[in-house]
């Protein structure tokens, strides 16, 4: 629960930081400013360069005590090390570092910053210096849509099966407390004071384990707050809990504790007899199942609006739908298992000649309340899991290209031939090319002007959706049907290109062309002459030109190229073509977060199962000590304790592929994506699902005793 609610917090604490040192203009004339943001690799750098324009004092911004003058720089603690471990970076903060930026300065660790101190006539956009600090939030480290999307799955993935475990966790032992309960009844004490002492073993023990899983997670922020995730590292006093996470903890599970335990002593305490002699059960309510009827049916009205052709997208109506949808059928497959599993036994056992069957399917007709707590957590995780994939599919969809290649501009006046070179061999980059635009005698009149691209008919095929009558070696028009023609280049017309030793290249318009299909926005999406690389004199280029590469659009290698030419030229200006460098780091700190939420799901599940089995084994111990004289084997034995697991294990599990894979595609559908249906992530759920299943009937063997405990005898 600590870890679930801290997460907020820590990106609130970023967001807080950066808010207030973002600069913001004003009247003061004695210094002006300009802001860049660029991509050094996969991550954002962020550079504020300062000019004084006058003797007046300068305000400072948190983290520094003072601006740096013209010549002088401050860096983040991380930009420091790159320029220390990187000479060649040392040309995008120019100056002398003085100083670094203490943690009240930055949002992060990792985070890459600087003030540069220069002179106005360097600065072609400056704005006068105001102050430092945002009456808003600005630059935050998730778009406020986002953090709410993240926040729902947590608690979807995380908050929700902690309440279920929680609820497990209050009725441990349930056989034997209540016939301890029943006991103090029978002698004497009143149903007032039973609950009492049910609610003071509850109330004690779960405050001693808030306050145990308190200290632990302190300790694991400590060592996970210097190890960081996948796009984020934070203080460690961001991860510190606050004030009310700690109430929260150290009243709400002992709340939860005592109002289950209300609840599940109020039988033995007003009934006694009947749990002392073993009385009839009472069959499981049936109002939580109803709960399935309008989540599944909300979420099916999706997938069937989808299904015949029609996009229910886009209204305000779903925003409030299908999170409800999601969370009544998640509630509805919890409360769900004890009926379904009631019944489905019953008619199991009443078909079956299996002795160990039979066995397995009265018992769990006459203690369906059980399989709640074995397994609701796993159902749970399995259910989250679905929805966790839709999450990252639709915000895959946002941010990132939605066309298979992904290009990077560079200008190549900032490149040597060297880094050419070594930026074509990039793992994961597939071609290269070159863009130039014509070259023109005067700005001032309106001349025609051609785009040219220099690239082999390979090297063009990667870069488009597909090329027809492509021949290397020749000057070629360029024709895309989805593109209006360029008037200007009409066959016969002759325009000069610009070589880097300041001769022209001449080219004709040529009659033949090569028809393409160029991806939108692409750099190759608008040239209308392919001009062949063998055309250029050797050991020239053509002056004004940009470096195009190419390679796949999946986010791991768009960071795996960003970076390897951060590694190669530091300085140079990268244009990741289609995406936001922001957006980008923004789904690496999401799926990290993301992955942080499943495996707290993980082993909130997985907890739930181990002590629910281990107490069902030690509840159990009389049963098996009567059928064990009865002349039971060990392996009839283990059959009934595996099949007691696996039926409402693979009953929910079915439930929660299925309600799982519908809630997910309901988002996908209403959340206007390209993507509706993830047919390729049900595999990967069916899969999850039975590896569940065999580890919990692995599980499951070893709690089978047969030793007999003579107590237990003399008991029954």
């Amino acid at each position: 629960m600590a870890a679930a609610l801290t997460i907020p917090t820590i990106v609130a604490a970023y967001d807080a930081r950066v808010t207030t040192r973002s600069v913001q203009s004003g009247k003061d004339r004695n210094a002006v400013y300009q802001e860049f943001l660029d991509p050094y690799g996969s991550q954002p750098m962020r550079r504020i360069f300062i000019a004084r324009t006058g003797s007046g004092p300068l305000p400072a911004p948190p983290g520094i005590s003072k601006l740096p003058e013209s010549g002088e720089a401050i860096v983040s603690p991380k930009l420091g090390e790159i320029l220390g471990a990187n000479p060649g970076a040392r040309g995008l903060v120019p100056g002398r570092v003085i100083g670094t930026i203490a943690p009240a300065g930055l949002g992060g660790p990792e985070e890459l910053y600087a003030y540069i101190g220069t002179s106005p006539a360097s600065l072609n956009q400056a704005a006068p210096l105001g102050h430092f600090g945002a009456p808003y939030a600005r630059h935050e480290l998730l778009e406020p849509s986002t953090l709410d999307i993240l926040r729902f799955t947590l608690g979807c993935i995380v908050l929700l099966p902690l309440v279920i475990f929680l609820a497990v966790c209050a009725r441990l032992s349930g056989e034997s407390r209540a016939r301890r309960l029943a006991a103090l009844r029978l002698v004497g004490l009143s149903v007032k004071d039973t609950l009492r002492v049910n609610a003071g073993e509850s109330v004690v023990a779960a405050f001693v384990g808030a306050v145990i899983g308190l200290i632990g997670y302190l300790g694991v922020n400590e060592v996970m707050a210097r190890i960081g995730l996948p796009g984020l590292r934070w203080y460690p006093a961001d991860g510190r809990p606050e004030g009310a996470t700690i109430v929260l903890c150290l009243l709400g599970c002992p709340a939860l504790a005592w109002v289950v335990g209300q609840f599940s002593a109020r039988r033995a305490a007003q009934s006694p007899i009947s749990v002392r002699r073993t009385g009839e059960s009472r069959p499981p309510k049936k109002y939580g199942t109803w709960l399935l009827v309008p989540g599944l049916g909300i979420i099916g009205g999706y997938c069937g609006m989808s299904a015949i052709g029609r996009d229910p997208s886009g209204g305000s109506a779903s925003a409030v739908l299908v999170p409800g949808a999601v969370l009544m059928t998640g509630a509805g497959l919890a409360f769900g298992l004890a009926p379904i599993t009631s019944w489905l036994s019953r008619r199991l056992a009443s078909a079956s000649n299996s002795l160990p069957l039979s066995l397995a399917m009265r018992r769990t007709e006459v203690d369906p309340g059980s399989a709640l707590r074995v397994v609701t957590g796993l159902v749970l995780l399995v259910f989250g899991a679905s929805l966790t994939q839709g999450v990252l599919i639709e915000l895959d969809q946002i941010s990132r290209r939605t066309s298979p290649v992904q290009e990077y501009s560079l200008p190549i006046s900032e490149l040597s031939p060297h880094q050419r070179t070594q930026l074509t061999a990039l793992e994961g980059v597939r071609s290269h090319g070159l863009t130039a635009q014509s070259w023109v005698d005067t700005l001032e009149e309106d001349l025609p002007s051609v785009q040219g691209l220099v690239a082999t008919c390979a090297q063009l095929a990667v870069f488009t959706r597909s090329t027809a009558d492509c021949v290397d070696g020749k000057v070629l028009r360029i024709e895309d049907p989805g593109f209006l023609s360029d008037e200007d280049a009409r066959p016969g017309g002759r325009f000069p290109f610009l070589l880097s030793d300041g001769r022209k290249l001449l080219v004709s318009v040529p009659r033949d062309a090569v028809t393409v299909h160029a991806y939108d926005p692409s750099e190759f999406a608008g040239p209308s002459l392919l001009i062949p690389p063998s055309l250029l004199p050797r050991g020239t280029q053509l002056a004004g030109a940009r470096f195009v590469l190419a390679s796949s659009s999946d986010p791991a290698t768009v960071r795996s190229v960003l970076d390897g030419i951060g590694g190669v030229a530091p300085t140079a200006s990268v244009e990741p073509v289609g995406i936001v460098i922001d957006s980008l780091a923004q789904l690496t700190v999401i799926r990290s977060l993301l992955v942080v939420g499943m495996v707290l799901g993980l082993v909130i599940g997985v907890s739930a199962f181990v002590v629910s089995v281990a107490d069902r084994a030690m509840e159990r111990r009389g049963q098996v000590a009567a059928l064990v004289l009865l002349g039971a084997r060990a392996s009839t034995l283990r059959v009934v304790q595996v099949v007691q697991v696996l039926l409402p294990l693979a009953v929910g599990l079915g439930g929660a592929v299925v309600a799982g894979w519908l809630a997910e595609s309901s988002y996908l559908i209403t959340g206007g994506g390209a993507v509706h249906w993830d047919w390729e992530g049900l595999p990967l759920l069916f899969a999850c699902a039975l590896g569940v299943m065999l580890a919990a009937a692995l599980a499951s063997v070893p709690m089978v005793r047969r030793h007999v405990d003579p107590e237990h005898i003399r008991r029954d």
